[in-house]
């Protein structure tokens, strides 16, 4: 496969691919698969190679080591002109899918030019995935952080790339033309890889749809309000219920929630998870569609005054919540094709079905991992206090273990009904709901800590579910249990548990001395 930018002539184009295509084997000798790179032109043979679908590897990231002035102003500018550029080059056709643009940055009297291209057989939707994947994956940890914005950068890929620099570096790229009409279909069977493009691309709903589906977002379509939006409920022509949260405009933590979402559940399919039915990217409307489940939230159930009076979970229900979020972590750590931590687990993100089985929901903050890979350090904090693992809060170490500890807290408060933020006075100290479960304990008296409405006949259920929840929520994330071995601590109760060591605390009286108090606030980013 070879590709030239779009702006460069046909013949530099022809010079660059002989040349590419005499040095690249003698650089790569005795290799099946090589991919090389000029300011002109690419070149990618390999021995497993197929057309029309987004190949991320191998793949090359390369900035400026200068920073900008105005990071913010920067940034804001940057992300608008991606996602303009994303979408301009997706729209192209079978010849052609580049996009180029500048604009003036009126806070330093410079420039930004920006390019971003896909190969010409990639499908609108893959396009904008492949360049998503780029933006998320590199954006964020690499040369785009909370103190550094590099004054230029390029990443590339077999399936695309992009590039932006504060001067000019491209020359005229040939107007981008509509789509080409839809192929006849013919009678042939789909091979698999052509059903999961379609898959793809049927993802995609159109804003008018969307609209018609919620009553123009009416007011009594509104569910809550999220982190980045609002959620509302809407009905498909098929009478298929969805929920759409509709992100707040202009948001950068709203933006990266978007294409998190998207690359992260496309890819997963699990009963403990929501579905993600598909999304909406017309001008400065993005829209995540999901599966409309009917319960809401966990957190009404455990928390909320009114619903909780008059309904409280009995513990068979409660059991059954733990278990099923167990399982969902389980399949996002371990069993799924890709090693994810969730990093915003909590009772608000746990949504109950007809039958009150759990699914974890809002994958906008999760950190997707490489496979081998057990843990990295995060650039920027988000998630909420109280559910937040102290190595992650102190040093930014993200692992899954980091979701471990989340778990405990989720059990801690399904069990006493209560949350992680509430505070006892006990003598002259104030006590959250961690501390105060960990002196019970220690005390021998861990059933003060249940729900009063939770009957005795469960006892042993539940003050298991206490010793394990303790285990997860270990200061040192070593002693922590995986979440396998959690399912299986739940699953058989002839197995033996290891004694709990001291969990993290962080009401102020309570805080380790190498530990700084926290509240209990939701954060995105710090």
């Amino acid at each position: 496969m070879v590709l030239c930018r779009g702006d460069v002539p046909y013949n530099t184009c022809r010079l660059c691919i002989r040349d590419s295509a005499a040095t690249l084997p003698v650089s790569c000798p005795n290799q099946t698969e090589a991919f090389g790179y000029t300011d002109n032109c690419i070149i990618f043979y390999s021995n497993n190679f197929s057309f029309n679908a987004v190949k991320e590897r191998p793949r090359w990231a390369l900035w400026n080591n200068k920073n900008v002035s105005n990071i913010t102003g920067f940034n804001n500018t940057l992300t608008s002109m991606m996602n303009t550029l994303q979408n301009k080059a997706s729209l192209g056709n079978s010849e052609l899918k580049s996009a180029a643009a500048q604009i003036n940055l009126t806070t330093t009297n410079q420039t930004m030019y920006g390019l971003v291209q896909c190969n010409p057989d990639l499908s609108r939707f893959d396009c904008v995935k492949c360049v998503q994947y780029l933006i998320f994956s590199f954006f964020s940890k690499d040369f785009v952080t909370p103190t550094f914005i590099a004054a230029g950068a390029r990443v590339i890929t077999p399936s695309c790339n992009l590039r932006y620099e504060i001067y000019s570096f491209y020359g005229n790229l040939t107007d981008v033309g509509p789509p080409p009409p839809p192929v006849p279909v013919s009678n042939r069977s789909s091979t698999p890889q052509e059903e999961e493009i379609e898959n793809f691309n049927s993802l995609q709903y159109s804003f008018e749809a969307i609209k018609v589906a919620t009553n123009d977002f009416s007011n009594d379509n509104y569910l809550g309000e999220g982190a980045f939006g609002a959620v509302y409920k809407g009905k498909l022509p098929d009478e298929q219920e969805i929920a759409v949260k509709r992100l707040a405009r202009n948001s950068v933590q709203g933006d990266v929630q978007f294409k998190n979402e998207i690359l992260i559940l496309t890819k997963l399919q699990h009963r403990n998870l929501v579905r993600l039915l598909g999304f909406c990217f017309e001008e400065e409307e993005m829209l995540l569609i999901y599966e409309f489940v009917i319960n809401k939230s966990l957190d009404s159930f455990l928390f909320d005054p009114i619903q909780s009076s008059s309904s409280s979970m009995p513990w068979e229900t409660r059991y059954r919540v733990i278990n099923g979020i167990a399982r969902g972590l389980v399949y996002l750590h371990e069993d799924s094709r890709l090693r994810i931590v969730h990093r915003d687990l909590k009772a608000g993100n746990v949504l109950l079905d007809t039958d009150f089985n759990p699914k974890i929901a809002d994958f906008g903050m999760a950190k997707l991992f490489n496979i081998d890979q057990t843990q990295s350090v995060a650039s920027t904090m988000v998630g909420t206090f109280g559910y937040m693992a102290p190595e992650y809060v102190l040093h930014g170490h993200v692992s899954t273990k980091s979701d471990v500890f989340s778990f405990g807290i989720l059990i801690l408060e399904i069990v006493s009904g209560q949350r992680i933020s509430s505070f006892k006075i006990i003598g002259e100290k104030p006590e959250n709901l961690l501390t105060f479960a960990w002196n019970k304990w220690l005390e021998g008296k861990a059933w003060n800590i249940v729900d009063p409405t939770l009957p005795s006949a469960f006892s042993t259920e539940i003050l298991r579910c206490i010793h394990i929840g303790l285990l997860c929520v270990q200061h040192n994330m070593a002693d922590r249990p995986t979440m396998s071995s959690v399912e299986l601590m739940l699953s058989s109760s002839s197995l033996s548990l290891q004694v709990p060591s001291q969990p993290a605390f962080f009401t102020r009286s309570h805080t380790p001395s190498n530990a700084t108090s926290q509240g209990n606030t939701s954060i995105r980013s710090i």
